[in-house]
Formats: C-alpha cells, sequence, structure tokens
C-alpha cells in the first residue's frame, strides 16, 4: 500500500461551454480499460471526419495548383494516398487508447487522466500531417520547375 496519498484530480478545461470547447477539452474516461477505450471509440468517428475533411481541403488545394501551374495530374491521381492515410491514421489513433490504459495499469489513480490531452495532441498532428505531406510534394514540385526554369533542363 503505497504512503503518497492519490492525486486529487481537478478539472483544468477551459470556463467556456460551447460545443467546440466541450469536444476539445471533454470529461476524462472512467478508471477502468473498458471505460477507457469506450471514451476514445466514441471519438473516433469526429475525428476521422476531422482528418479526412483536412485531406480534402489539402488535395484540392493540389488540384487547383497543378492545374495553375499547368502541370499534369500525378499517374496515379490525387486520390491514390488516401486509404494508405487514413489506415495509418487510424493506427496512430488506436495508440491513444493502449497508451491511456498502459499509464493506467501502470500508476492507478497516482497519474492523472491523459486521454483528453492525447487525443487533442493526435488530432493537431493528424491534421497537421495532412497539410504537411501536400505541402511537401509542392514544394518539391515548385523547386523542380524553378530548377529546369534556370538551367534549361
Amino acid at each position: 500500500m503505497s504512503s503518497r496519498p492519490a492525486v486529487e484530480v481537478t478539472a483544468d478545461y477551459p470556463a467556456s461551454d460551447s460545443a467546440l470547447v466541450r469536444f476539445l477539452y471533454p470529461a476524462p474516461a472512467r478508471r477502468t480499460v473498458g471505460g477507457i477505450f469506450k471514451w476514445w471509440e466514441k471519438r473516433r468517428l469526429a475525428y476521422n471526419l476531422i482528418v479526412g475533411a483536412g485531406g480534402a481541403i489539402s488535395l484540392a488545394g493540389m488540384a487547383v495548383t497543378f492545374r495553375v501551374m499547368g502541370l499534369p495530374l500525378p499517374p496515379g491521381g490525387l486520390l491514390e494516398p488516401v486509404i494508405p492515410v487514413a489506415l495509418w491514421a487510424n493506427l496512430c489513433y488506436t495508440l491513444g487508447p493502449l497508451t491511456e490504459s498502459s499509464l493506467h495499469k501502470i500508476w492507478g489513480r497516482e497519474v492523472r487522466p491523459v486521454g483528453p490531452h492525447l487525443f487533442r495532441a493526435g488530432l493537431i498532428l493528424a491534421v497537421g500531417v495532412t497539410f504537411l505531406i501536400p505541402s511537401i510534394v509542392l514544394a518539391t514540385g515548385l523547386a523542380v520547375r524553378a530548377l529546369r526554369l534556370v538551367f534549361g533542363f
């Protein structure tokens, strides 16, 4: 039996009660492995819709950029990476409840609930990746085009 008192969980969430705040700063899961997985699965559809919307915006931006620059679309089209990226995003999402459950099993109530923090960090990372990859592709395409113009090859 630990002589240290359990950590008191206090609300560290914003005072606003808007739908966005309730979504991004939800109450933590019930402190059981099943409760943790249920908490995460309730948010998976919203996560997929947000990440998918970010991906759709990126693809639309790439399509417009290709057209404006007079470049042909890639051989597989712009939709080729959608399925692998969606599968990868969901695989990474599954690390959230696995991580939170592991922390709960190791430290029990002595660790504060980390689910809401992991969810926000994962959502930001996933949406960021949907914008980063097309940005790298476009920057590379622009650099190659500029080099061809400058050096004539």
